[in-house]
């Protein structure tokens, strides 16, 4: 075999077997490509928030729903931020209006509080204050008096009708005052629970002897 023939037997065979050669290649450059490729951030890692706020509110307020359409409560701040993290919105001076199923408000106020990101909770700090207006006389049932509750802090379950705190709480029932360590208010059984050093003070109604 003279070298002309080698030579051209030789390009016939890399001629034949070039596309092979590429594909190899092609191949060998995607496996070093996907390996040399930062990871993917999984599902799971994405939904960890940060717990830096991802947006802020100036003289704010925020409403939730029913599913029927319902106003069920409506929070009012002069400033506030949400944190991702928990999906909870900490507002400064707030003001909250919550329902109940009758229409009847119930006002809360603190110089700050945490709601969750849906209202069904809220946590007021400082100051706390939640006020019920007197109920007017249906039917047969009683009028009910105003109730108020006094704090550094008070736990809201705006849902449930219900305000709770592990810290002393002043009751104010019409012209009657109550204090206790430990407090839990249940609005839909009008039934308050006052426990440690408890003291009350009852004013005598009018036209009693």
């Amino acid at each position: 075999m003279n070298a002309a023939r080698l030579l051209r037997y030789g390009r016939d065979q890399l001629s034949a077997w070039l596309p092979a050669l590429l594909m190899m290649l092609f191949a060998l450059g995607t496996w070093w490509l996907v390996r040399s490729a930062p990871k993917a951030v999984s599902q799971n890692e994405g939904q960890v928030a940060s717990a830096e706020p991802d947006y802020f509110m100036r003289q704010f307020s925020v409403r939730s729903f029913e599913p029927a359409g319902r106003l069920k409560s409506e929070i009012f701040g002069t400033e506030g931020h949400h944190l991702p993290a928990n999906d909870t919105l900490e507002v400064q001076e707030p003001r909250i209006l919550s329902f109940n199923e009758q229409g009847h408000p119930t006002v809360g106020t603190a110089r700050r509080a945490l709601a969750k990101g849906d209202g069904s909770e809220v946590r007021l700090y400082q100051d706390a204050r939640v006020v019920r207006e007197p109920l007017a006389k249906t039917g047969k049932a009683e009028a009910t008096p105003r109730l108020e509750f006094q704090g550094e802090f008070l736990h809201v379950f705006v849902d449930e009708e219900r305000v709770s705190s592990d810290q002393p709480v002043r009751l104010v029932r019409g012209a009657d005052v109550f204090t206790g360590d430990v407090f839990a208010y249940d609005d839909r059984s009008g039934v308050a629970e006052l426990s440690g050093r408890v003291r009350g003070v009852l004013q005598p109604k009018k036209g009693a002897p």
